[in-house]
């Protein structure tokens, strides 16, 4: 059998292929079958990129934003034209459904079209005669070399969340794509060659923590974006931030769903099934915790176990048309099953069981079928901690103001809804749950590129988001310019010496 592909590495703008001491194995979820091995690279591999990055920022910094952002019009385009050859290879290296892969594919383009309009944000402001004869002015300034770390779930839109917009600010940027989905990072990274991008601008680099340190302690990169687990967020920030870096760390989530007694149920139900169950609940917005208020909840649970007992699981990487795909790895299918059978042994009733589910022609894939778990318990393991997986816990509650008590004793605070058709009970829920983002009778309040992906409590460290007009922040500082001028001097051409003259 040949032996599997080796991913390559993106270091001043050449592409390589040279093996490390250490690799990674990326496995296709629909099968378990090895389809390549990736480089663990070390402290020097991402000083060669560092070194690329800042032979490349000067004249990257000094080419004008109009020329930078036609870079991305050119870029967006070459997205467009081979999204569906990116989403087949989301599909397999990640285990999504073609239509989620492309979906996400989309996502991305939104973003570089939002980047495209960058100049129009990096505008400066100035107030002339600030005092007398003193104009003052800010402008922003690119930070120079960035970096990102990027997780498995979203491998072609998360990175997309972030390097069109540093790029397009006249940073450098490096790339450290899970080592479990690195091919599509691979493809779409040439694409931005193709448009145009110098050499050095753009690096992509793999690894574990060894390389993830090196990103995070080298003293020329001056910021650092990451998405993933809360705990790792906790660390990249503390440890980015303790070496100088400015950090933006998106963690975890435990997103709650409210269901008033006077919502639409259908509505409800439909907004539940594809918040908790799409993407097989591998997103941070996915909905994990579903709060029926009153009588709604035997109805609610009911028609929500009908409806998603009868979507479809299977491969992914065929072409097959199905409503859900396999988890990322054994390991984490293993991980997930765990909570079900803890939640069981507690007492919840296992409402949906996905545990049965079974793909002929996948035996040896990492499937789950939705899982709906009734009667969970506040403060039980499920009801508390981020699943990662097409499991829905139900948790009845008597009222509003218990579900936003339980919203308050939440260590997280990425997502939260409300289903209701009560403007007050809306209000109350968008003024006071603790979470970033807010969805009214939509299942998954996640933002569109114009607006930051604003998590809160352990969801998020830092200060300025991703997206939007914040994430231009993020890559950018800013410089305030006081002027101030003397009464104009003339130069007699036919005297070396000036000499006081009038006019200019």
């Amino acid at each position: 059998m040949p032996a599997a592909p080796l991913c390559r590495s993106l270091i001043n703008g050449e592409w390589s292929e040279s093996p490390t001491e250490r690799l990674g194995e990326v496995f296709n979820p629909s099968t378990g079958d090895l389809i390549g091995q990736v480089p663990m690279h070390t402290s020097d591999d991402v000083d060669r990129a560092v070194a690329g990055a800042l032979k490349a920022f000067p004249a990257w910094r000094e080419t004008p934003a109009a020329d930078r952002a036609r870079v991305m019009f050119r870029f967006r385009d070459l997205l467009e034209r081979h999204a569906d050859e990116i989403a087949k290879v989301v599909s397999r290296e990640h285990g999504k459904t073609f239509a989620e892969s492309r979906a996400s594919v989309q996502r991305g383009v939104e973003m570089i079209e939002f980047s495209c309009g960058l100049p129009s944000l990096l505008v400066g402001e100035n107030l002339p005669n600030l005092a007398p004869g003193v104009d003052a002015d800010t402008m922003r300034y690119p930070l120079g070399v960035v970096a990102g770390i990027t997780p498995f779930n979203f491998p072609a839109m998360v990175p997309l969340w972030m390097y069109p917009v540093a790029i397009t600010c006249g940073n450098c940027f490096i790339l450290k794509p899970s080592p479990r989905v690195p091919f599509s990072s691979l493809r779409i990274g040439e694409l931005l060659l193709e448009a145009g991008l110098p050499e050095g601008v753009f690096s992509i680099v793999h690894g574990d923590k060894e390389c993830v340190d090196a990103l995070l302690t080298h003293p020329a990169i001056k910021a650092i974006s990451f998405v993933g687990s809360t705990a790792v967020a906790k660390y990249i920030y503390s440890t980015g931030c303790a070496n100088g870096k400015r950090v933006q760390a998106a963690g975890g989530a435990k997103n709650h769903l409210i269901i008033m007694p006077d919502a639409d149920i259908d509505q409800a139900v439909h907004g539940l099934q594809s918040s908790a169950f799409g993407c097989a609940g591998e997103r941070c917005m996915a909905g994990s915790l579903a709060m029926p208020v009153g009588g709604i909840a035997d109805e609610l649970v009911e028609k929500l176990c009908d409806s998603a007992g009868q979507m479809s699981v299977g491969r992914s990487d065929n072409g097959g048309k199905f409503d859900m795909g396999p988890l990322i790895s054994r390991e984490h299918l293993d991980r997930v099953r765990t909570f079900i059978d803890g939640a069981e042994s507690e007492g919840a009733n296992v409402a949906l069981d996905g545990r049965t589910t079974a793909v002929a022609d996948g035996p040896g894939g990492y499937f789950l079928g939705p899982t709906v778990v009734d009667h969970v318990e506040p403060g039980t393991r499920l009801a508390k901690e981020e699943v990662f997986g097409p499991v829905l816990s139900v948790n009845r509650v008597g009222s509003l103001e218990e579900a936003l008590a339980l919203g308050e004793q939440c260590e997280f605070g990425n997502g939260a809804v409300i289903f209701t058709r009560d403007g007050r009970a809306a209000r109350e829920f968008k003024q006071r749950f603790n979470a970033g983002m807010i969805g009214i009778n939509v299942g998954v309040p996640a933002p569109m590129a114009w607006f930051p992906f604003t998590g809160w409590n352990s969801s998020f460290f830092g200060d300025l988001h991703i997206q939007g007009q914040e994430g231009m922040l993020f890559y950018t500082q800013q410089r305030t310019t006081m002027t101030r001028w003397p009464e104009s001097r003339m130069i007699d051409r036919h005297d070396p010496v000036w000499r006081p003259g009038k006019g200019s």
